[in-house]
């Protein structure tokens, strides 16, 4: 059984980044665990539990548009370069994500009344939260649309900036992160002034999950690339102060979002700082590049089946499989402390298989397609 989930790490991996993406996966599936307690208990979990999700899209950002920085410097801007960027992040992120969506389309089929397998089709071509809030079902996939719309969006806004204006790489890639930065900002702000948000759901919906909401969030990691690639020695200067700031900001967007939902701070640059959090954290982290026993081997476990236990922990693992075993135990305690192991085991456990047995070999698929 452990050979038939063990994982094979390789050896050019940034230890400082997985910590960093071991944190946001578990983050998420705590929230999501968080599910399973009353609200009072559930209130006070959350208190421990930052915004993974926001931390992934920054990360995001980071390492393509370090690839994409590194490619453009190398070689002229082209087609064939942006159908290769797009196949490359294709193979990546799709097979995963089409393979859990068709399984999900086909239990709530099986066993759901009423579902409309043709309302579930718009998830194939992620426009499912592009300008409205995101369904319930498959409630994962919102940040999945807004990073497939980022992929597709900013590489095209890049080819035309070049292709008009004549722009040095360097030049096009801050141009282009400050429009979507600026586009985003000023999005949320207009779209503030015509929305009265009642509860903490609604600032969600309207606007932590949308596509044109939260673009900028993965292209302040760009610019975190752009920075770390044109001025090295600035991003790694004052990386400790910058640490702190980040985790002070990290914090300060998580409790003080709450005073007054419909505030600026609120609807418009708590996104904002929470993305500008993030980013301070990377020059400390990114130069953290090995780390040592156990615990090395946990944290970058978690690091490389996170994006597998992001697409099945809670619609998968916690509304279909916990929900159908029907455990039910004379004390309530019990059958609740069984449920919140169980999905924390199937969670892990199926992630592995996902990410060894198909995200792995669906991986390597583009090495053979260059």
């Amino acid at each position: 059984m452990i050979s038939f989930l063990k994982i094979d790490i390789g050896t050019n991996r940034i230890f400082g980044l997985d910590i960093l993406r071991c944190t946001a996966i578990l983050f998420v599936v705590f929230g999501h665990g968080n599910l399973f307690f009353s609200g009072s208990t559930a209130r006070y979990l959350d208190y421990f539990v930052l915004d993974g999700v926001s931390i992934f899209f920054v990360l995001s950002g980071y390492l393509i548009g370090g690839i994409l920085i590194k490619e453009l410097e190398n070689k002229p801007f082209s087609k064939e370069l942006l159908v290769n960027f797009w196949k490359r992040r294709w193979y990546r992120t799709l097979p995963n994500y089409f393979l859990v969506l068709s399984l999900l389309i086909i239990l709530s089929y099986s066993f759901t009344k009423d579902f409309q397998v043709l309302d579930s089709l718009e998830y194939y071509i992620f426009s499912q939260n592009l300008f409205y809030p995101h369904p319930n079902w498959f409630p994962e996939a919102w940040s999945l649309s807004i990073e497939e719309w980022f992929y597709l969006i900013v590489p095209i806004l890049l080819l035309l900036i070049d292709k008009l204006f004549k722009l040095s790489t360097k030049r096009a890639i801050l141009v282009t992160a400050v429009l979507i930065i600026l586009f985003a900002t000023f999005f949320r702000y207009a779209k503030s002034l015509q929305i009265i948000l009642e509860n903490s759901r609604d600032l969600d919906i309207n606007f932590r999950k949308q596509v044109f909401t939260r673009i900028d969030s993965i292209m302040y990691g760009v610019l975190a690339a752009y920075i770390a690639y044109y001025y090295n020695n600035t991003w790694k200067k004052n990386k400790k102060t910058l640490f702190a700031i980040g985790l002070i900001l990290l914090l300060s967007t998580k409790f003080f979002i709450k005073a007054d939902l419909n505030s600026l701070y609120a609807c418009v640059f708590s996104f904002s700082l929470n993305s500008i959090g993030t980013l301070f954290l990377l020059p400390f982290l990114s130069e953290i590049k090995t780390g040592k026993g156990k615990i090395n081997k946990v944290v970058t476990y978690f690091s490389l089946i996170s994006y597998s236990m992001y697409l099945i922990n809670l619609t998968l693992v916690k509304n279909w499989i916990i929900l159908h075993l029907q455990i039910d135990f004379l004390n309530s305690y019990v059958t609740l402390v069984t449920k919140y192991i169980l999905y924390w085991f199937f969670t892990v456990v199926l992630s592995i298989l996902l990410y060894k047995y198909f995200e792995i070999p669906t991986t390597k698929l583009r090495e053979r397609d260059k």
